[in-house]
């Protein structure tokens, strides 16, 4: 790479944004080329930052403002050797204070973020060192600003800051509680977010519960942000919410113990709403999944908790109710298409199901099935009898000490599936048999084989529907193996 090559960008902003215009060009050799001269351009650090900084602030372009921004965050923190200890002082307290006015100055919501990115991750490094005491005070000034854009952009900080460097705010911590429960009423849903985050982050990563216990009080405000977030229609903002308790609720789900009734109405409420996007829904149901998970860190939080149990069963088998009868389904006879008609919310409900008859074990889970499941085999609706079926294929696992127990009217249940009129319904009585021959046995094949075997038999002359006319076949191998080698039955 020449140096006049180089020395045609130094001082040049217009020549270098055609560079950038190049970085970011999808003809490969073009790229290339860019990509060497700018590697060329680090071995200047000042005059490289200085163009890098010049671009992002002043572009009429906004995809080079972005692009500039993430090649700053880059340079900075990434580079090696590393530009900014190889920088002048002098441009390094230009970068700072260039860096804080475009966190004001900039109108682009995407350009401020990545700025954002790149102040936390300069500012974590520096804090190391102690060469940025000021950014604190810059961020608190920020935060309570009467500008929602500007507020935001200190608490997203804030909340790296709080993952990056918690050691450095600890000091503060007393004095950003109340900001951020102040922020956490604003009028801004993107501010209330955002001090959420700010919040969980502190959470999740002080090590001290008398540290944590400082955010106590907060955790109700925390809700209303959900709660406002869902009422502006904002479900995008609601679904950050609720990833960010999620991570509380793994870290340190004691934390929430206080005001658990509070969280658990809450979650609750936005799992079984009917109107909600099914992200949204499912996130709810996995925050409460979460916490039934939490049985080494928090013993028996959830079961000692009134009505949890059958309320978070009874939601997750309606989420089994968000599948339909599509006709790709019927065709097949292997696992090709074998998820066609399945919605989100019914795959996240077998998987959530599986996990709370692990967590919870089937002393505690299975009254609450019982309570439901034969109401739904009685149902005049396919759908109903399809989850209750697949619901004992899926918490077979998990309670099978108990289930065990009551071997003979589970499969009776599934023998009453394997008559039903739907062939889904027939398809999921053979996933419910074929799992529970595996997770019951050898009990289910040395109590129910010699009524399972006809049953399957008589499901294998299904030739108009080849889907369920093979699944009988694979759980026939299970018990009339068995039954051989056993002789409890004639086969």
């Amino acid at each position: 790479m020449s140096a006049g090559e180089v020395q045609l960008l130094i001082g040049n902003p217009a020549n270098f944004e055609l560079l950038v215009q190049q970085l970011l060009s999808t003809d490969n050799d073009s790229r290339q080329q860019a990509e060497r001269v700018y590697e060329a351009l680090k071995a200047h650090p000042d005059a490289c930052l200085e163009l890098l900084l010049r671009t992002m602030r002043q572009s009429e372009k906004l995809e080079h403002r972005s692009f500039c921004a993430i090649m700053l965050r880059k340079a900075l923190t990434q580079s090696e050797p590393n530009i900014w200890t190889n920088s002048s002082p002098q441009m390094q307290a230009t970068i700072k204070s260039e860096l804080l006015k475009a966190l004001v100055e900039e109108r682009e919501n995407t350009v401020v973020k990545k700025v954002c990115d790149t102040v936390s991750e300069l500012a974590a490094d520096l804090l190391d060192k102690s060469a940025w005491p000021e950014i604190l005070p810059a961020l608190q000034a920020m935060i309570i600003s009467a500008t929602p854009a500007t507020m935001q952009a200190g608490l997203l900080i804030l909340a790296n800051l709080a993952t990056y460097s918690t050691q450095h705010l600890r000091p503060a911590l007393p004095g950003l509680q109340p900001l951020l429960g102040q922020c956490l009423a604003h009028q801004s849903i993107d501010v209330q977010v955002a001090a959420l985050q700010a919040c969980c982050n502190f959470i999740t990563s002080l090590d001290e519960a008398r540290e944590r216990e400082l955010f106590q009080p907060l955790l109700v405000p925390m809700l209303g942000a959900l709660g406002r977030s869902l009422t502006a229609g904002d479900e995008a903002a609601a679904q950050d919410a609720l990833e960010l308790l999620i991570e509380v609720a793994d870290t340190h789900p004691k934390f929430l113990r206080k005001q658990l009734q509070e969280l658990v109405s809450a979650m609750m409420q936005i799992a079984t709403a009917a109107q909600l996007e099914a992200p949204t829904r499912t996130l709810a149901a996995e925050c409460l999944v979460t916490l039934c998970e939490a049985r080494d860190k928090a013993p028996g939080m959830m079961r000692r908790l009134p009505n949890f149990i059958s309320g978070l069963f009874e939601a997750l088998m309606t989420f089994l109710l968000n599948i339909e009868d599509e006709s790709d389904w019927h065709r097949g006879d292997s696992d090709a298409h074998e998820e066609e008609g399945n919605g989100e919310l019914f795959d996240a409900g077998q998987e959530f199901l599986d996990r709370i008859a692990i967590a919870l074990g089937g002393k505690a889970l299975l009254p609450s099935a019982g309570g439901l499941l034969p109401s739904w085999l009685a149902s005049g609706d396919w759908k109903h009898r399809h989850a209750a079926l697949i619901c004992l294929a899926q918490i077979a696992e998990g309670c099978a000490k108990i289930m065990v127990e009551q071997v003979e009217p589970l499969v009776n249940m599934c023998l009453q599936g394997l008559r039903d009129p739907h062939p889904k319904v027939r398809w999921s009585a053979c996933q419910a048999l074929g799992q529970m021959c595996t997770d019951l046995g050898p009990d289910l094949q040395q109590r129910c084989g010699a009524a399972v075997l006809p049953a399957l038999l008589a499901a294998m002359d299904d030739f108009a529907n080849p889907r369920v006319q093979v699944s009988p076949a694979l759980v026939r191998y299970s018990v009339e193996g068995y039954c051989q080698r056993a002789g409890c039955c004639s086969v």
